[in-house]
């Protein structure tokens, strides 16, 4: 059997949406159960492909099989192009994937003068006709030959309507292109078919693809469809409306119409629509019938659709149903109470809720409407879900308890660590998703936007400078953790909120869970935040994220800058109190889940103090001169620290260190233990290479823990050679856990800091 090209409606399904299109096979679904869709055929994203591979050129086969369709549908419709009862169809593109208003449309195909005369003629409406027949020129003009339609405009400002304005539109054409408008339909056919094909490549359809990760590959169906007219009569519309809202989910038909209106004047914004409330006012038998439809098709396809509509005389006709998008908020109401109603199962409702969404409302979001008018003036990395709006600091020192603030650097350090705790957000220069920054911000809930090189901060003039948008201290920005935008002002936010229908998501998730997640929590409020929101456990508790704080960033220093062990004692003593604390309070929030702690895994350089002051008053805890801080400082300063004194590598030079967690864990697992907690411990050796070190370091940290507390212990995996000698290392280790970060670094040569320079030119 040969390959067909072209297909009418009556030959479509929903399933051919890779062959048809999303909008061609929801038609010719329509179509089957019914609806009243106005008729038409649909030629495939694989002629589509066709014609790239032709040289940009229809081939005569597919030719052939669009006049032969043309010919079924004039007589299917009774009416003929050109004919005495003439036809005018819509030619619009049709991905397999939704993208809205990225490609192009052309209404009314089929005028010429004679044609016109005709529709006068029938209809008795000169006016109606001939507006018909200049947006028809427009439009062709414009999406199949590339002529401005700022040019058309400015034609029609000079108040000239009618036949007049037709003529001086064809003079347009014909002074750019150098040739008479196109007077058979047939070849105005498939010049429009053609440009819709190309518009698969247009540029902003490339850059909505590249944004969502949509195949380059699908191509684009082309729907030729009868046309109806909702600029007929005042008894005509056109309108969008969604089955449900949108922005609530709130089960009502919501959306917006225009009454003597054909559908590019909604999208153009040139008219304000009414909403759909009116009409059960201005035309309640067509609302009535347009419920309806609405409950059937939600019914059909099982998901809130988003449909658009034509009134004509009177009559509604069905132009277009798919999928519809909603907030992350609505996305969670409508699963569930479509749930509810039966009309799916609990697992389809859990699979219609992307898990971004979920990640939106735990995290909160930007209020949907305000966002649609702010002002983006630049695009970062993503490093920390969530949102966050406020003043812009440009210093840490100076980010105030009190106000909504922003902090903004050249790259952050733990010397900006209370700036960080105070600041609703951080916006950097540098950095990637795992740097400083943004790994300290995800500990602390915090919204971060990294990597935002086109960013110039002016220190003395206390502003930074964005694609030309000059940012002064004190002015608000507002950061999205999940895009990494900037934009200009205050956003309103909606603020997390684990109720109603989303606590009722959740619960219906957890029933039907087949992987259990822990979270990584690394102080007692991530621990508290982790039970709350269903993890089974802490599959990691990275120890060194305990001393962020800048009380404790102090002893920690002392700790590293000691050049002797009975100093590094008196440093380390300061520490297992605040870490006892701190596990003793995790313990009793964990209760009986598993609880996986790694013992400190810093690159040192992270801690050490970096300016005068700093070192100032680090010479005074410990001392010493400034000077001999200033050297000690100096020497402990690493090429490579990512690959340096870090992680077990501490533990060999530096025994006392992991035996002073060792104890701290015991001594906080002893006390819970006199409270009945069932505490399932486990103890984690990070940056493993071999049996014989992890052995080594083993048996110095279960020296010092108490008989009494039952545990495992194991190591993160996170180099290549931990990976070769796995077999070996698993003879000492009770359970392993990946470290995927180093791992890429080590094994890719991937800098986690500066991988966002170039990383996103290698996604295809």
């Amino acid at each position: 059997m040969e390959k067909k090209f072209v297909y009418a409606f009556q030959e479509g399904s929903k399933e051919m949406k890779m062959l048809l299109g999303g909008k061609g096979a929801n038609l010719c679904e329509m179509k089957r159960i019914n609806l009243p869709v106005p008729d038409g055929f649909i030629v495939t994203t694989e002629g589509c492909w066709n014609y790239f591979e032709n040289g940009n050129r229809i081939n005569d086969e597919i030719k052939k099989e669009i006049i032969e369709n043309l010919h079924a549908l004039e007589k299917r419709t009774g009416r003929t192009l050109e004919g005495k009862n003439p036809l005018l169809v819509s030619i619009r593109s049709g991905a397999p994937v939704s993208m809205p208003g990225m490609m192009d449309t052309i209404l009314n195909l089929g005028f010429n003068d004679s044609v016109a005369q005709r529709l006068i003629e029938k209809s008795g409406d000169e006016k109606f006709v001939y507006d018909l027949y200049s947006r028809f020129i427009s439009m062709f003009s414009e999406i199949a030959k590339g002529i401005d339609r700022n040019k058309f405009e400015e034609i029609k400002k000079k108040g000239i309507e009618g036949k007049e304005l037709v003529t001086e539109y064809k003079k347009l054409y014909e002074d750019e292109q150098g040739t008479k408008f196109p007077e058979s339909s047939q070849e105005q056919l498939m010049i429009a078919v053609e440009s819709i094909f190309r518009s698969w490549n247009n540029e902003r359809a490339r850059v909505y693809r590249e944004l969502n990760n949509i195949d380059d590959r699908m191509g684009t169906a082309v729907v030729i469809q009868k046309m109806v007219f909702g600029n007929m009569n005042d008894s005509s519309a056109t309108g969008v409306a969604f089955t449900r809202n949108p922005s609530t989910g709130e089960k009502e038909v919501t959306g917006e119409y225009l009454i003597h209106a054909q559908g590019e004047d909604i999208v153009a914004g040139i008219r304000t629509p009414d909403p759909m409330e009116h009409m059960k006012t201005t035309m309640p038998k067509i609302y009535e019938e347009f419920e309806g439809i609405s409950e059937k098709l939600e019914k059909h396809y099982r998901n809130m659709q988003d449909i658009e509509f034509t009134v004509e005389d009177g009559r509604l006709y069905i132009l277009q149903t798919r999928n519809g998008k909603r907030t992350a908020w609505a996305a969670v109401k409508i699963a569930v109470d479509m749930m509810k109603e039966r009309l799916i199962t609990e697992e389809e409702a859990i699979l219609s809720v992307e898990p971004k969404s979920v990640s939106q409302i735990i995290q909160g979001d930007f209020d949907s409407a305000e966002l649609k008018k702010a002002v983006l003036m630049g695009k970062g990395l993503p490093g920390s879900l969530g949102v966050a709006s406020g003043r812009v600091v440009l210093d840490s020192a100076r980010v105030p308890k009190e106000g909504k603030t922003i902090l903004v650097r050249d790259e952050t350090s733990p010397e900006d660590i209370k700036g960080i705790s105070l600041a609703e957000g951080i916006l950097t220069v540098r950095g990637g998703i795992t740097s400083h920054g943004a790994v300290v911000a995800r500990g602390m809930g915090k919204c971060c936007v990294t990597g935002c090189g086109d960013i110039v901060i002016d220190e003395k003039k206390r502003e930074f400078t964005l694609n030309g948008h000059v940012i002064k201290e004190g002015d608000y920005i507002s950061l999205s953790g999940y895009t990494g935008n900037i934009y200009i002002g205050q956003i309103p936010i909606r603020e997390a909120k684990i109720a109603g229908e989303f606590k009722e998501f959740l619960e219906m998730a957890a029933r039907h869970k087949r992987l259990g997640v822990r979270a990584n929590a690394d102080t007692p409020l991530d621990a508290a935040a982790a039970i709350e929101m269903g993890a089974e456990g802490i599959g990691l508790c990275r120890t060194e994220h305990m001393f962020f704080q800048e009380e404790r960033i102090w002893a920690v220093r002392e700790m590293i800058l000691a050049d002797n062990h009975e100093d590094r004692k008196k440093a380390l003593d300061k520490i297992m109190t605040m870490q006892e604390r701190d596990f003793i309070e995790m313990f009793r929030i964990m209760k009986d889940k598993p609880f996986a702690i790694r013992l400190l895994d810093p690159p040192l350089h992270e801690f050490l103090p970096k300016n005068e002051n700093d070192i100032q008053y680090m010479a005074q805890l410990l001392n010493a001169e400034p000077e001999k801080v200033r050297k000690r400082v100096a020497a402990l300063q690493e090429h490579n620290p990512m690959l340096g004194l870090r992680g077990c590598r501490l533990a060999v030079v530096y025994p006392e260190i992991y035996e002073m967690q060792a104890e701290a864990i015991s001594k906080a697992y002893l006390e819970c233990l006199k409270e009945n907690i069932d505490i399932k411990l486990e103890i984690m050796i990070p940056l493993t290479i071999s049996r014989e070190e992890l052995k080594y370091v083993k048996e110095k940290v279960s020296a010092v823990i108490d008989p009494k507390v039952k545990y495992l212990l194991g190591t993160m995996i996170e180099l290549p050679r931990a990976c070769v000698t796995a077999g070996e290392i698993a003879k000492e280790a009770e359970f392993f856990s990946f470290g995927t970060n180093d791992l890429t670094q080590t094994t890719l040569g991937f800098s986690r800091d500066d991988a966002g320079l170039f990383i996103g030119e290698y996604e295809a």
